[in-house]
């Protein structure tokens, strides 16, 4: 199947070498064009333009712009509705706000256009152990473009099944679903991303509890010497809390346990923001995820092992920088 890609950053070149390996025609843009020429040697077309990259595909036309939730975002979406023709399809599969894709898809209607909304978890790791796609369509438009979602999704696997699991559509257990109507997927995806902050948040306290038990200001009989990255190791083999976050946790440790390296102070994308608001809006409890968000911000003064492990976490699953302190 051939797909337009916009944004070959982190996620994006990796959705496209994915989508290549398994027999996909890629046609490519990123205004960076040494992103852009490494994508070329792994087989991609890449184009100078947006018109250009129109011009390159087959009607009824897919692209998949993959850039950070935004201005870039609506201004690319934009362009792209004034040049494609109707019955093509505009895929946003980055980090967008559900709302925002209600309102495209309704003026993009309006010009014959298709929009989906695909949220997409799997970090940087996705070219190899495929993607978590929870995407919101109409059906039909779901149903034409998912070939291409199969392929990027992880599939079975050696993961144990679900026991007593006798639902009708195995794609949740192949790593996608049709949730629901545009928007949906974006929707699902936020709450992810908010239960994501608190098990982070989780992980990170508890571990800093264990740290500090080493404390000098606590009498000496009272002290561990906790060695953290064997802590980490033992938890990752038949915990009930262990993890994919728990083996990132435990890489990080295994290379630095102090995590003197990393600043500790921790951004925010804006779904945890998203799913907060969300929760006051429908009138649901979330203290955990609050709390989580809460945390965030405060990280960014404060320098604790806690926040250093966050930002190994993070660094861990999506390649995120964390910012400097503002002290």
């Amino acid at each position: 199947m051939q797909l337009g890609i916009i944004g070959l950053g982190r996620m994006g070149g990796n959705i496209a070498r994915r989508l290549m390996r398994n027999g996909h025609e890629v046609v490519a843009h990123d205004r960076d064009a040494t992103i852009a020429q490494s994508l070329v040697a792994d087989g991609a077309t890449h184009v100078e333009s947006l018109a250009q990259l129109v011009e390159q595909i087959d009607a009824p036309r897919a692209i998949w712009v993959m850039l950070p939730s935004g201005e870039i975002t609506e201004q690319t979406i934009a362009a792209l509705a004034d040049i494609m023709e109707a019955g093509d399809t505009i895929i946003d599969g980055g980090n967008t706000f559900y709302k925002d894709d209600v309102r495209r898809a309704a003026s993009l209607k309006e010009k014959g256009l298709h929009y989906v909304d695909v949220g997409t978890s799997g970090g940087v790791w996705g070219l190899e152990r495929g993607y978590c796609m929870m995407i919101g369509a109409e059906k039909e438009v779901f149903d034409h473009l998912e070939p291409l979602f199969d392929t990027l999704a992880p599939g079975y696997g050696d993961l144990e099944r679900t026991k007593g699991r006798n639902a009708p559509d195995e794609r949740a257990e192949r790593g996608y679903i049709h949730a629901g109507p545009v928007g949906a997927g974006h929707y699902v995806k936020m709450v992810h991303n908010g239960i994501e902050y608190g098990l982070m948040q989780a992980y990170a306290e508890g571990f800093e509890l264990m740290q500090s038990k080493g404390s000098a200001d606590l009498p000496e009989d009272q002290r561990f010497d906790l060695n953290m990255a064997d802590i980490a190791e033992v938890w990752r083999r038949g915990s009930v809390v262990s993890s994919w976050l728990l083996d990132l946790t435990a890489q990080a440790l295994a290379g630095d346990e102090r995590l003197d390296h990393y600043s500790g102070a921790v951004s925010d994308s804006g779904e945890g923001r998203w799913t907060v608001d969300a929760a006051v809006e429908q009138g649901v409890a979330v203290p955990v995820l609050a709390n989580a968000l809460f945390s965030r911000f405060s990280s960014r003064k404060e320098n604790t092992y806690a926040n250093r492990l966050l930002s190994a976490m993070r660094f861990g699953f999506g390649g995120h920088v964390e910012p400097p302190r503002q002290d």
